[in-house]
């Protein structure tokens, strides 16, 4: 039985209309800036203990393998991830995808950094920041959803935006995916797709559905298709925002 926190409200997410039936009210506080006014629904999904249980389990997983005892999150945190994790799960019938990135807008088109956890996207990102001021502009500090079509790639902020809570409810062009890896000299090139493709799916959300992973697969050949891809070797100075930016605006 729901408690009397319950909330059932309506969001849009990459243009997608969702309307989310929670246990908690968290996530109404998280996506507070999100929220529609609009009958026309595209899909629901509701919330229950079974899912927050769940995604303790995955917590207590990822702490013990990273090593790293962290305070015991509460379900109504917890909640927030379940409801993430059922969105992406249907947002492949959508033409959409969750990744894991840092993106960040420039002129009005987003670059978006993937790495290894602990590589330090969200220092690049800000990196940026620093280099460009008011002109970089936040869209996704961790997990945007990218809207794939045959005429290009969108990215859009979501209100899952990491522990530094950086993101925009914007949408732009994804002109560019770059896979970054830690280096004492700062280089950047192109890659090729089959260089970039190990990571594009490993930083992908892939549904436990067979039939969405079939399409989440297809997705992700169109995005490796439709953007520039490029590796950039780096440290945490200020050259290598300078050299990414540089290279990668064309």
């Amino acid at each position: 039985m729901k408690n009397s926190q319950c909330v059932e409200q309506v969001y849009k997410f990459a243009e997608t209309v969702v309307r989310i039936d929670t246990i908690h009210n968290a996530v109404a506080s998280l996506c507070r800036d999100y929220r529609v006014f609009t009958s026309g629904i595209d899909f629901e999904i509701n919330t229950s203990q079974a899912d927050i249980d769940f995604e303790r389990e995955r917590s207590a997983y990822k702490r013990e393998s990273e090593e790293n005892p962290i305070r015991q999150p509460s379900d109504a945190y917890l909640e927030t991830l379940a409801v993430y994790r059922k969105i992406a799960e249907r947002m492949p019938e959508y033409d959409t995808i969750l990744f894991h990135g840092s993106c960040v807008a420039v002129d009005g088109v987003g670059y978006l950094f993937t790495a290894k956890s602990g590589t330090g996207k969200s220092t690049h990102t800000r990196l940026w920041r620093e280099l460009l001021g008011e002109g970089a502009i936040m869209v996704n500090d961790d997990k945007p959803l990218l809207h794939v079509t045959e005429g290009g790639v969108t990215v859009y902020g979501t209100p899952w935006d990491g522990k530094h809570r950086l993101s925009s409810n914007i949408s732009v062009p994804l002109k560019a995916i770059c896979i970054l890896e830690r280096a004492k000299e700062n280089t950047i090139r192109p890659i090729t797709v089959q260089e970039a493709y190990p990571m594009l799916l490993q930083q992908t959300y892939r549904p436990a559905n067979v039939t969405a992973m079939d399409k989440t697969l297809t997705l992700i050949d169109k995005l490796a298709a439709a953007v520039s891809l490029w590796r950039l070797n780096c440290n945490m100075d200020i050259e290598a925002a300078q050299i990414a930016y540089g290279s990668m605006k064309g």
